[in-house]
């Protein structure tokens, strides 16, 4: 029988669900538009994920990061529930023991990680500014009715440079409208919404900051190779691209969850066959205290599984029994 661990990544943008064996090898990983509906994501990516795997399996153990994180550990029984900054700063030291920084952008934020002797010791995150994440680039790509799949490459066509204003994208946009205008190519263009992209990362998210090698890229826009390239201008050093740089969060949590089960024992995991069970949630607004906490209540086939929301604990801390309510 395969041993393998889980780790799984909710984001508001994708749903990662990726398998590892006990040598932190990668086994498969699964990727999911979330779209607003985490539990359904989660339940579709661990049902192809428990037909992909077959009957011959064991999962030793489960980890949870990203946004919904806390939703996700709930519905699955994770072992352990990590931010997003400590996943992926696990993950990047599992490949690059030595590795410095950490250049991470996904679809709606985007996040820098330094690290020094294999510790976390600083962190800035980006979740305001759409022009420094990858959903700026498929708009982009999309108004130049180009696959984002081929931006990268051509990027690297350019001959001449295109300076584009990347600190807002509202403003990056109509600048790339008044280029188009002026006459200049489109690989020029996309090189330039490239830089202009690595500028304002490393303004937001690079300022003040010693940024030394190696350095990683992940997350999604990882895989564009037009950012890669302005990165690497930009900071005058090789940029290092993980084969699963898009899920590399989900490995930090898979990781971890390896560890925390070899010092407890055992896992929590719920097994494969959760992903039939279904799921609903409630909430209520409690009148306590002046707070006024919306409490959530989450049901898992129709049995109060777990209630969150309150400051002061009132409800997330009472142990819930077999009697507790069950979905009206």
């Amino acid at each position: 029988m395969k041993e393998i661990y889980l780790g799984v990544d909710v984001g508001s943008v994708s749903t990662n669900v990726i398998v590892m064996d006990s040598d932190n090898n990668v086994i498969d990983t699964l990727y999911i538009r979330t779209k607003g509906k985490p539990i359904e994501a989660l339940k579709m990516g661990l049902g192809q994920m428990k037909s992909r795997l077959g009957e011959n399996v064991k999962v030793l153990g489960l980890g949870t990061t990203g946004s919904g994180r806390h939703l996700a550990a709930t519905m699955l029984g994770a072992d352990i529930v990590k931010n997003e900054i400590t996943a992926h700063g696990v993950a990047a030291l599992n490949i690059v023991p030595n590795v410095n920084t950490i250049i991470e952008i996904g679809g709606q934020d985007s996040k820098i990680i330094l690290l020094r002797d294999g510790i976390i010791y600083d962190f800035a995150m980006n979740t305001v500014c759409a022009a420094g994440t990858g959903s700026f680039l498929d708009r982009q790509a999309e108004r130049l009715g180009i696959p984002i799949q081929e931006f990268g490459s051509l990027a690297l066509k350019s001959k001449s440079t295109v300076r584009i204003a990347g600190r807002c994208a509202v403003f990056a946009e109509s600048d790339m409208i008044h280029k188009q205008q002026l006459g200049h190519n489109q690989e020029d263009i996309i090189n330039g919404l490239c830089e202009a992209m690595a500028r304002n990362y490393l303004n937001n998210l690079g300022k003040g900051k010693e940024l030394k090698p190696p350095v990683i890229f992940q997350g999604g826009v990882a895989a564009n190779i037009g950012i890669k390239k302005a990165f690497e201008e930009l900071l005058g050093c090789e940029i290092i691209v993980p084969k699963y740089a898009s899920v590399m969060g989900a490995i930090g949590a898979c990781i971890l969850a390896k560890e925390e089960v070899k010092k407890r024992g055992k896992t929590k995991f719920l097994g494969l066959n959760i992903a039939d069970s279904s799921f609903n949630v409630q909430s209520f607004e409690c009148d306590s205290c002046p707070n006024m906490c919306e409490v959530v209540k989450f049901y898992r086939d129709e049995n109060l599984a777990a209630r969150w929301g309150d400051k002061c604990g009132k409800w997330s801390n009472v142990q819930i029994s077999q009697n507790d309510e069950k979905l009206a």
